[in-house]
C-alpha cells in the first residue's frame, strides 16, 4: 500500500481508503453485516488505514457503530474519518451545520466508534443557513481540544473553503470525482494543490458504475438506489458501458481488472490524495486495494483521459 500526507494535519493515509455508506444498508441492497465486519477487518489487513464513516450513514448511526466494533483492539491502525451537519428527519435528511447540532453531534460518534478522538473530522455539506464561520469556529475549539486531530470539508467549493479556513485551519475536503464527473479539475484540485490540502474522493467508481459488473440489461432490486440514478439507465449508461469497453485493453496490457486501472488513474491525478471506495465484502477490499504499488504509463494515462472525456462530451 501507499500512503501519503493529509494536507498539513501530519497524518498519512493510505491512497485507497474504505467507505462505510454502503454498510449503512440504506439505499443498498444485499447487505450483511458479518461480511461489512469482515471487509473492514481485511482493509486493515492489507493496509488500508483510511476509514471513512458519517454520523449520517444509517437512520441510527449503524455504520459508525459496525466501524467501532471493527476497530476495536486495531485503534492504532486506523486514521478513522467521520462526518458531521447531516442527520436524519424521519426519511428526510436535514443540513445543520450550527455550532449546537456540531457539538452533539460530535460527541455522540465519539460514543458510536468507542474512541477518544477522531483523526479526521469533516463537515459533510455546506449549510446555507448557518455562518460558516461558525461552522468553522466549532470543529477548531474541537480540535483545541484534542476531540479531533484534523479538520475537514466534503461538498465545499473553493469560496466556501476560503470562507472556511479563515477560522480554522483546513486539512482536507472530500468532494466526488471519477471519470464521468471532472468537475473538481478546472478550480478545486489547483487550489487545494495551492494551499496543501488534501483531496478525498468519493464514488471514483460511481456505486460500482465503473467496475464494468452492471452490463446492459442488469436489474437492480427493489430499494436499491441505483435504480432512480440517471447514470444507470439510458443514453448515460449506454455511453459509459462504451467507454468501459475501450478501457479493457489497457486493463489487458497491465495485468490488472478495470476496477484497478481506473482507481490507479484517480489516484494518479495531479492534486488527489486518495480514493475512497465503498466495499461490503473482503474480495471488494482486496480488489481495491490492488490499484495501489504500480503505476498506468504516461501513454496509458493520455488514452484513457481521451476514452474519457469523449464519454463525458458525447450527445444525449
Amino acid at each position: 500500500m501507499e500512503y501519503r500526507p493529509l494536507g498539513t494535519s501530519g497524518l498519512r493515509v493510505s491512497v485507497i481508503g474504505l467507505g462505510c455508506w454502503p454498510i449503512a444498508g440504506i439505499g443498498w441492497t444485499g447487505v450483511d453485516e458479518q461480511q461489512s465486519l469482515a471487509a473492514l477487518h481485511k482493509a486493515l489487513d492489507v493496509g488500508v488505514n483510511f476509514i471513512d464513516t458519517a454520523y449520517m450513514y444509517g437512520k441510527d448511526g449503524e455504520s459508525e457503530r459496525l466501524v467501532g466494533r471493527a476497530i476495536a483492539g486495531r485503534r492504532d491502525e486506523v486514521v478513522l474519518a467521520t462526518k458531521c451537519g447531516l442527520h436524519w428527519k424521519g426519511d428526510q435528511l436535514t443540513r445543520d451545520s450550527s455550532r449546537k447540532r456540531i457539538m452533539q453531534q460530535v460527541e455522540e460518534s465519539l460514543r458510536r466508534l468507542n474512541t477518544d478522538s477522531i483523526d479526521l473530522y469533516q463537515v459533510h455539506a455546506y449549510d446555507p443557513n448557518v455562518p460558516v464561520e461558525e461552522t468553522a469556529r466549532a470543529l477548531h475549539d474541537l480540535l483545541d481540544q484534542g476531540k479531533v486531530r484534523a479538520i475537514g470539508v466534503s461538498n465545499y467549493e473553493v469560496p466556501q473553503m476560503e470562507a472556511f479556513a479563515r477560522s480554522a485551519p483546513l486539512h482536507s475536503n472530500q468532494p466526488p470525482y471519477n471519470l464521468l464527473m471532472r468537475e473538481i479539475e478546472r478550480d478545486l484540485l489547483p487550489y487545494c494543490r495551492r494551499h496543501t490540502i488534501a483531496v478525498l474522493v468519493y464514488w471514483p467508481l460511481y456505486k460500482g458504475l465503473l467496475t464494468g459488473k452492471y452490463g446492459r440489461g442488469h436489474r437492480f432490486p427493489d430499494g436499491d438506489s441505483r435504480l432512480k440514478d440517471r447514470w444507470f439507465k439510458g443514453k448515460p449508461l449506454k455511453r459509459t458501458l462504451d467507454m468501459l469497453d475501450h478501457l479493457r485493453p489497457i486493463a489487458d496490457e497491465c495485468g490488472k481488472t478495470l476496477t484497478q486501472v481506473i482507481l490507479n488513474w484517480t489516484i494518479s491525478q495531479p492534486g488527489v490524495t486518495l480514493a475512497i471506495c465503498g466495499a461490503t465484502r473482503p474480495e471488494h477490499v482486496v480488489q481495491n486495494a490492488g490499484a495501489a504499488g504500480w503505476r498506468l504509463t504516461d501513454e496509458q494515462m493520455r488514452r484513457i483521459d481521451e476514452i474519457s472525456r469523449k464519454a463525458v462530451t458525447s450527445d444525449e
